[in-house]
């Protein structure tokens, strides 16, 4: 097997899209993987505040994940605006609950990564400061 160069590698087509039906909207909508950079954000969104004030961020957290991977059929983003976000949170928690599955899986996110993210918060703030 080959060994890949920096070029054949960020010129691969890594980025993959799913078409799904949601039974509760009636029509099919277009996930998207998201790029590298973009988990890191969503991941570090999961939390709010630094160090013994750091504590999860779990509010509407299904419409901020879709709002990333929900696209139209050109690949732009449809939930753009923090006013879209929240009007997303507002439909059916069914609908949300399938997409945020299907979402994930289409990510690679296991129920393990969300566990490892909340356990290294935990741990985190358990241990004593070294300037105490």
């Amino acid at each position: 097997m080959a060994i890949l160069t920096k070029d054949q590698i960020l010129n691969a087509d890594d980025l993959k899209t799913e078409t799904v039906f949601v039974e509760q909207w009636g029509g099919e909508v277009i996930l998207r993987t998201m790029k590298a950079y973009e988990r890191d954000r969503f991941e570090d969104s999961m939390f709010k505040g630094r160090g013994k004030n750091r504590h999860e961020n779990m509010e509407n957290l299904r419409a901020r994940f879709l709002a990333l991977i929900i696209i139209d059929d050109k690949g732009k983003s449809l939930f753009t605006s923090s006013q879209d976000v929240r009007d997303l949170g507002n439909k059916s928690a069914a609908a949300l609950d399938f997409l945020f599955d299907k979402g994930r899986k289409l990510n690679g996110m296991s129920d393990q990564d969300v566990e490892d993210l909340t356990t290294d918060l935990d741990d985190a703030q358990g241990e004593d400061s070294l300037s105490d």
